[in-house]
């Protein structure tokens, strides 16, 4: 789950770390008053959406006076944002943040991740800050500099010192930069992040070590933990289908192509995802039905994803343990019944492969259905290609 900046901004402030005092404005008179309540010489108008890169595509400008505050507020409310992790769709700005600006003396990077194959929580810093981290991997890798924390120990004094005179603090802002480093590693863990990020974290000309920006992430499933985290979800920031899926208890990730997919499992949807693209075809999504699939679950799942006529073809890849292929199949069946008013067939080809616990039965299921559209596959690599051939052909 993702916040806004502002939102993250104010739970950072709830431990001590400096941000930069702002407001929150959801129209164009609420800037310009948040803008008068600041009462500063400059102000930051800053787009408030989930995805990075803002400042390099317009979604942050720097104002010296209300007008501009109130002419920036007015070209970004209402209007999308195209970002380089937007795509090229954009998001829609529905709330700005205007923002007391401060006295940039050094901009720096900082965050704390899970890192998996380490199998324990990373402090990441930099000296390149303003950048994103995916930039500085690839033209400065030997700027990044990071601590691997113990979990039971936590963030040490020693750690969290060592990594600020790395980024070459002196003085005072040593150990201001190492406090400021403890605080936001108590914000991960207390919050249940998945990522704790502030970039940049800059040094003031007053000496002061300040957040001017913030993410955080969280992980999903520590949500019935924080209701007070829950309550800043913002829907209109999520994709629907996404969304929807999450309702009806399927993990659903929507990316962007034309050829969908519904598997059981993770690590075969990753890798069902993975074939797709080998053989040429765009995936539309990553989507696990989970173990425990009924009927009314498949039919969610097939209402999910023709939504919006995106998909243009769809790959049913199931190896039935805990799922059995006949409850599957029946899934299918209903679906293509209810998708077509009765007739049984459905509007775009769908190849479904179908191995492992009560396969014959699944298949003798299909076959007697007799459905329209409806094309079987032996094996994972001859459904990718039987469903991209079928979406091809469709396009001629």
């Amino acid at each position: 789950m993702n916040i806004h900046e502002y939102q993250a901004k104010a739970i950072l402030r709830a431990y001590g770390i400096h941000v930069p005092e702002g407001y929150p404005a959801f129209t164009v008179n609420d800037a310009v008053a948040n803008a008068k309540r600041l009462g500063t010489p400059v102000m930051v108008v800053k787009a408030q959406i989930h995805a990075g890169g803002r400042g390099e595509a317009g979604g942050v400008k720097l104002a010296h006076s209300i007008d501009e505050v109130r002419q920036y507020a007015r070209e970004m409310l209402g209007h999308k944002l195209v970002t380089r992790q937007t795509g090229p769709q954009g998001k829609k700005v529905n709330r700005v943040y205007i923002e007391a600006g401060c006295h940039i003396k050094k901009e720096y990077y900082l965050s704390f991740v899970v890192d998996r194959q380490a199998e324990c929580v990373v402090m990441m810093g930099s000296e390149a800050g303003g950048m994103s981290i995916e930039d500085i991997a690839a033209k400065t890798p030997e700027k990044i500099i990071k601590e691997y924390i113990d979990p039971v120990i936590g963030l040490a004094d020693f750690q969290a010192r060592r990594m600020a005179f790395n980024l070459h603090f002196e003085g005072p802002a040593v150990n201001k930069a190492a406090a400021f480093m403890q605080d936001l590693y108590k914000v991960f863990i207390d919050k249940d992040c998945s990522l704790a990020e502030t970039n940049p974290m800059v040094l003031t000309e007053e000496g002061d070590v300040v957040a001017l920006d913030a993410k955080l992430n969280f992980d999903d499933s520590t949500m019935s933990r924080h209701p007070e985290i829950l309550e800043l979800r913002d829907i209109t920031e999520e994709d629907d289908k996404e969304r929807k899926a999450a309702a009806e208890g399927l993990n659903y990730v929507n990316l962007g192509g034309d050829v969908a997919c519904m598997v059981n499992g993770a690590g075969l949807a990753m890798a069902t995802v993975d074939i797709i693209k080998e053989n040429g075809g765009e995936p539309a999504n990553f989507l696990d039905v989970g173990g425990d699939s009924t009927p009314e679950k498949i039919v969610a799942a097939f209402n999910i994803m023709l939504e919006d006529n995106q998909v243009k073809g769809i790959l049913i890849n199931i190896f039935g343990g805990i799922n059995r292929c006949d409850v599957i199949a029946t899934g299918i069946v209903e679906a293509a019944s209810l998708l077509s008013g009765g007739e049984e067939k459905f509007p775009i080809p769908v190849v479904v492969r179908l191995e492992g616990r009560n396969v014959e039965k699944g298949r003798e299921i299909l076959d007697k259905a007799n459905i329209e559209n409806l094309y079987p596959a032996s094996d994972m690599d001859e459904g990718a290609k039987k469903v991209i051939a079928l979406v091809n052909a469709g396009k001629k």
